[in-house]
């Protein structure tokens, strides 16, 4: 079997790194409601968000399921 390369590169890392960095010294805000971010999943994303659109290799976004109404 051979060996895949890394999933995400190394700028998205350091990215994700400084949004959590900031999200645990309390100045991570959100864009749209420029509100603090506590959640960890979010920081992540919002590092991930700033990695794409500075061009790092990341990723597609997973798409959500659509529900079915009955």
């Amino acid at each position: 079997m051979a060996k895949k390369g890394r999933k995400y590169s190394k700028g998205a890392a350091r990215k994700v790194a400084r949004a959590m960095k900031k999200r645990k010294s309390g100045t991570l805000r959100s864009g749209r409601s420029g509100r603090k971010v506590k959640s960890r999943k979010q920081a992540i994303a919002i590092g991930l968000s700033e990695a794409r659109k500075r061009g790092a290799r990341v990723p597609k976004k997973k798409r959500g399921r659509k529900s079915s109404s009955r």
